[in-house]
């Protein structure tokens, strides 16, 4: 195993603008007008502000922009989403400016039975432009593989039933991966051609965004629950796939609330935690 640490940086000022606020509100179908100019901007919104401005022609092949850096050539095609953590230690308003900081904090290359693959992580940092400490963290944590031997097709037993006390069930479809992705500048093929998705990657169709995933958690969170989050952490599992139903959970612990998606097998396939105010 081999580990580099990369320490060049990427700063650029971003306008938590009203427009971004309130597109993001239509894609998940909520009142425009009830978000204005100084406001507080929803958890888990910010999302659209770590967005990078990778040309066309510096894509890579499978269409990941880096989104705010650029991830190394390292002889592997494909890329998913291993996880995420977000730390929260203020608010941004609506219609302000924020200084975001993204750096590649670490790369991990290894061989495993299945072939190489590197683990990449990279860090994110929003602060005002008048304070000097971050008011939001975020980590990315990206698994790269090599490429794909063919269409996969896994016969599955269903799970038994989802017995958590607070859960939510919905179906993300192409329009809301579209949009989410165009919201965020993220053009992964596997979220946005289907043909590329199954043919190419052998998968059985469009992945949900590992991000979409979170914000949909961390909505159920702010509007089902009526909680405030502090802190996540985020592991992904397995896929989600396009026009499948999944099934959000929640469970409070005696320290932190635990949270998971399940897909229409009633398996697992993200768990977070999330540290509540």
């Amino acid at each position: 195993m081999k580990e580099s640490i990369l320490a060049s940086k990427t700063q650029s000022n971003e306008v938590c603008s009203l427009t971004m606020v309130r597109r993001v509100a239509a894609m998940l179908d909520l009142d425009i007008r009830s978000f204005s100019e100084g406001d507080i901007l929803p958890k888990g919104w910010h999302f659209f502000m770590l967005a990078g401005e990778t040309r066309k022609s510096e894509l890579r092949k499978d269409g990941f922009p880096g989104l705010g850096v650029t991830i190394p050539d390292l002889g592997l095609s494909r890329l998913l989403l291993g996880g995420r953590t977000v730390s929260y230690n203020g608010d941004i308003v609506i219609g302000s400016v924020v200084e975001k900081t993204s750096f590649i904090k670490s790369i991990v290359e290894k061989t495993t039975h299945s072939g190489p693959m590197a683990i990449v992580t990279i860090q994110h940092e929003l602060r005002p432009v008048s304070e000097v400490n971050p008011i939001i963290t975020e980590t990315q944590t990206y698994i790269l593989l090599g490429e794909s031997k063919g269409p996969k097709h896994i016969e599955k037993t269903l799970c038994p039933p989802i017995e958590a006390k607070y859960q939510k069930q919905l179906t993300p479809d192409e329009t809301l991966l579209f949009q989410y992705s165009a919201l965020g500048f993220n053009s992964h093929k596997i979220h946005l051609d289907r043909n590329y998705a199954q043919n190419i990657e052998g998968l059985p169709d469009l992945v949900v965004n590992g991000g979409l995933t979170t914000l949909l958690l961390t909505e159920f969170i702010r509007t089902n629950l009526g909680l405030q989050i502090a802190d996540l952490k985020v592991k992904h599992i397995a896929p989600l796939y396009c026009n499948r139903p999944l099934t959000l959970t929640a469970e409070e612990g005696e320290m932190d609330w635990k949270f998971k998606v399940y897909d229409d097998n009633n398996d697992v396939t993200v768990e977070m935690e999330a540290t509540i105010k």
